[in-house]
């Protein structure tokens, strides 16, 4: 086909793609591109559904018979006004819309679309647009609106938003889910389960309504959680087979890269070879296998926790690695962020915790993402002392409270029977460690020490609140705060 002169791009000429396989954002309507597109190579943007690249530049719409429509692009009219919304949306996008400058009557392309069917991705029939104002209730969100023009599936009697209509694929996959998911709006699909609640935010979920659930096992995702940027993984679905690579997370020589070198070997008594000299990435000089205790409140380089053993230590300066932490693999997938993250030895603030750090952190090569060593290692799925129920980690867009601490975050381990929740930093506290010259070790508590109503911190003599966490000692009846505890940077070794 013949390259199109565009308005969008004077520039340059459009060029016709018979199979665009980039799944680049459309300039006009703002989804994926996949197919028949047209786009700049010169560029290598303005990419365009063909049939986006092709619409009429004016029109006439039964929705405003008075006037004529005028297609303009409102990233590139109005880029720095604030944009117009739609009559039928109500949402203001930077897409390509129709509007009367007369009357300040606005529609998106997709909203209103004059085709007679729209062939929906999640939906075996064809859509009908009702080209009336109705009240109704949307068959896939479950939103009631007082007044909308939805779109008709005739066989089975649905009501859809225009834009539920556009915006849900048929499958995707969520970052912390094995398993590729795909839409259903009927509960007869489910696996029978005591409960349905979206699995990446811990809410409950009307199944009476469109979710995302898994075919394989027992998984189900609001709408919008399986959609959010967060949430979604970064891969394309269309080159995809069922049953293929779907639980593939890294190649097999970088699950089993180790971050040191092997000096010295040994020999235990069950025929096991045990390295005990190393080269590790992290430090200069070789590291020696201790099997001893140490007394003098040393911290492990990567986990930056007291050092027990077994560890590696260097003979030349104060330098120390579990055993443990010397054996993590130097990269690993990892379901709180959609690409491979690498092990790296950096000062940082971990995207989970919200703390510094300057031991170990996995770290995303292609964006700024970063997760300390205790953060990696926590499932998402937790069983911890403090709550007598299982937590599940959940990804919300409004700030929770956590009820160990009262900090509020919007990603917290939440309990589905109550409303119990614990952030990322109240999950990893040490259930024990050592205060300065304290002779005793303090332990994690959950409860008041008693029954007195008044509880204070021995350390900054402030009151404490009695719901929240502390540690004890309880040989010298001595609570005090895990802040005045552990310090203000837990996570940084000095």
């Amino acid at each position: 086909m013949d390259p199109l002169q565009h308005f969008c791009h004077p520039e340059h000429p459009l060029v016709f793609n018979q199979d665009e396989r980039s799944g680049r954002s459309c300039w006009g309507c703002l989804e994926p591109v996949f197919g028949p597109s047209y786009s700049c190579k010169k560029c290598n943007a303005r990419y365009h559904h063909k049939s986006c690249a092709e619409l009429p530049l004016g029109l006439h719409h039964p929705l405003h018979p008075i006037h004529p429509l005028i297609l303009f692009d409102e990233y590139t009219d109005y880029p720095e006004e604030g944009k117009s919304k739609c009559k039928v949306c109500k949402e203001s996008h930077n897409e390509y819309t129709y509007r009367c400058y007369r009357c300040d009557f606005n529609l998106h392309v997709r909203c209103g679309s004059l085709l007679p069917t729209l062939e929906a991705e999640f939906h075996d029939h064809p859509l009908t647009p009702i080209w009336k104002w109705i009240a109704f209730t949307c068959d896939l969100c479950g939103i009631k609106e007082d007044k909308g023009m939805p779109y008709l599936c005739n066989p089975c009697g649905l009501l859809i938003h225009r834009k539920c209509a556009y915006c849900f694929p048929r499958r995707l996959k969520v970052v912390r889910h094995k398993h590729p998911l795909h839409i259903t709006h009927s509960s007869l699909e489910l696996h029978e389960s005591d409960s349905r609640f979206c699995l990446l935010c811990v809410q409950k979920v009307d199944t009476r309504y469109g979710l995302y659930c898994c075919s394989k096992c027992d998984f189900v995702a609001h709408l919008n959680c399986a959609i959010d940027k967060r949430n979604r993984e970064d891969i394309n679905l269309l080159e995809l087979k069922d049953g293929e690579n779907e639980d593939a997370e890294l190649d097999q020589s970088d699950e089993l890269a180790t971050a040191y070198k092997v000096k010295e070997i040994k020999v235990g008594e069950d025929g096991t070879k045990i390295a005990t000299a190393i080269k590790h990435f992290s430090h200069r000089h070789d590291l020696k296998l201790i099997e001893e205790e140490v007394h003098n409140n040393e911290k492990c380089d990567g986990c930056v926790r007291a050092i027990s053993p077994p560890f590696y230590s260097c003979a030349k300066c104060s330098f120390f690695l579990h055993k443990s932490c010397a054996n993590l693999p130097m990269k690993k997938k990892h379901w709180l962020h959609r690409h491979p993250l690498t092990l790296q030895k950096d000062q940082s603030r971990c995207d989970a915790c919200y703390q510094s750090c300057n031991g170990f952190v996995y770290s995303c090569e292609s964006c700024y993402f970063d997760l300390d060593v205790q953060c990696s290692l926590v499932p998402e799925i937790l069983t911890h002392e403090g709550h007598k129920h299982q937590l599940i980690l959940c990804y919300t867009s409004f700030e929770q409270s956590c009820s160990s601490c009262g900090d509020r975050r919007n990603q917290v381990f939440r309990c589905t029977r109550c409303e119990f929740a614990i952030d990322f930093k109240c999950a990893t506290l040490p259930q024990a460690t050592r205060y300065k010259q304290h002779e005793h070790p303090f332990t994690l508590s959950y409860t008041a020490e008693d029954d007195s109503g008044k509880y204070y911190c021995n350390i900054c003599k402030e009151e404490r609140n009695s719901n929240h966490w502390f540690y004890y000692c309880a040989d010298c009846t001595y609570p005090a705060h895990t802040k005045c505890i552990l310090g203000e940077y837990p996570n940084r070794k000095f």
